[in-house]
C-alpha cells in the first residue's frame, strides 16, 4: 500500500471518528479503511487506534503520529499546489464556509463571477451561520464576520466593513415617535439578532474611546437577520442590522433609518484559512476578489 494513502485514509477515520464514516467520505470500503490503519501499525510495530465494537481512540503513540501525518499530508497538499500555480491558472476544488446571510447577499455574487472568470476551480459551498473548524471541516476558507477568537495556525485578511444602521418601520415611529439622539433609544423596543449567550449590545463609535454600548429593551430575540429585518418592518421595534441588509427595504420605504447623522459602527469580515507554508493559488484569488469586490456590496 501506499504510505502516504494510508496516512491520509488514518487522519480521516480520526477526524470523522469511525471507519465507516471514513469510508463514506473517501469512497472505499470500511474494511479497506481498517486494512490502510493495519497496514501503517504493522509496519511501524505500533497500535496507533484504540478500537472497540462501539468507539475508536487515539493511543498516546497515535495522537502524536496523527499531529505528524496531518503536518505531512499538508505540505504534500502544498507541493501539489506549486504545480497548479506554476499553470498560472487556479483548479480544483475550492471548500468555502460563510454566514449564511452575509454569505448569500454579499460573497455569493462575487464568487459565481470567480468561477465564470476561472473555470477549472470547483466551488463548493456552505451556508451556515455556525463557527467551523478550518482543519476539522476540511475547509480552505471561512468568511467571519464581527470578533475573532484567537486560534493558532489560522490567518485572518479583513475584506470588508459592514456599517450597521439603526432602522425602523414608519408606521413604528408614527406611533411612538422617532428617536434624534442615541441615548433616546433606551425608551424604544427593539427587535434583535441574538445566535446563542447574551443579546449582544448596539455599537456606536466614540473619536478615540471605545465604542457606546446601547442595550434597547427588547420583546423579540431572532437567530435570524432577514427575520429581524422582516419584524422591524411590520413594526415590532427599532432593528440595528448591516446595511446591505436593509437598503432595499429603506428603498422601498419599508424602513427608516434612523440617527443618519450619527457615524455608523463598522463590523468587519475576514477571510481565514490555515497557515501554510505555500498558499493555493485558488485560495490566494479567491480572497483578492473578495477583498476587491465586497466593499462595493457595504456602500
Amino acid at each position: 500500500m501506499d504510505r502516504l494513502t494510508s496516512m491520509a485514509v488514518f487522519v480521516k477515520a480520526t477526524d470523522l471518528g469511525s471507519f465507516a464514516a471514513a469510508a463514506d467520505a473517501l469512497d472505499l470500503s470500511a474494511p479497506m479503511v481498517g486494512k490502510h490503519v493495519q497496514f501503517l501499525e504493522e509496519r511501524l510495530g505500533v497500535r496507533l487506534l484504540h478500537r472497540t465494537t462501539r468507539r475508536q481512540s487515539l493511543t498516546d503513540f497515535g495522537r502524536a503520529y496523527y499531529d505528524r501525518c496531518r503536518m505531512i499530508l499538508a505540505e504534500a497538499e502544498a507541493a501539489d499546489a506549486l504545480a497548479a500555480d506554476h499553470q498560472s491558472e487556479p483548479r480544483g476544488k475550492l471548500r468555502i464556509a460563510m454566514p449564511v446571510h452575509f454569505g448569500r447577499h454579499c460573497v455569493l455574487p462575487i464568487l459565481m463571477e470567480f468561477a465564470q472568470r476561472h473555470p477549472a476551480v470547483e466551488l463548493d459551498l456552505s451556508f451556515n451561520d455556525r463557527l467551523i473548524d478550518l482543519a476539522e471541516d476540511g475547509y480552505d476558507l471561512a468568511i467571519r464576520t464581527g470578533d475573532l477568537d484567537d486560534r493558532a495556525g489560522v490567518i485572518a485578511r479583513r475584506v470588508a466593513r459592514q456599517p450597521m444602521l439603526v432602522c425602523a418601520s414608519p408606521g413604528y415611529l408614527a406611533t411612538r415617535g422617532r428617536p434624534v439622539k442615541i441615548e433616546e433609544l433606551a425608551a424604544h423596543q427593539a427587535v434583535v439578532y441574538r445566535r446563542s449567550g447574551p443579546v449582544p449590545p448596539w455599537l456606536f463609535p466614540r473619536d478615540g474611546q471605545s465604542p457606546l454600548e446601547i442595550s434597547p429593551p427588547n420583546r423579540f430575540r431572532l437567530d435570524d437577520l432577514d427575520a429581524v429585518a422582516d419584524a422591524a418592518a411590520a413594526g415590532m421595534g427599532l432593528a440595528w442590522l448591516p446595511g446591505w441588509l436593509v437598503h432595499e427595504r429603506i428603498r422601498k420605504g419599508l424602513l427608516v433609518q434612523l440617527l443618519p447623522d450619527e457615524p455608523p459602527f463598522l463590523y468587519d469580515c475576514h477571510a481565514l484559512w490555515l497557515q501554510t507554508p505555500h498558499l493555493p493559488l485558488k485560495v490566494r484569488l479567491a480572497v483578492d476578489a473578495l477583498a476587491a469586490a465586497l466593499p462595493r456590496f457595504m456602500a
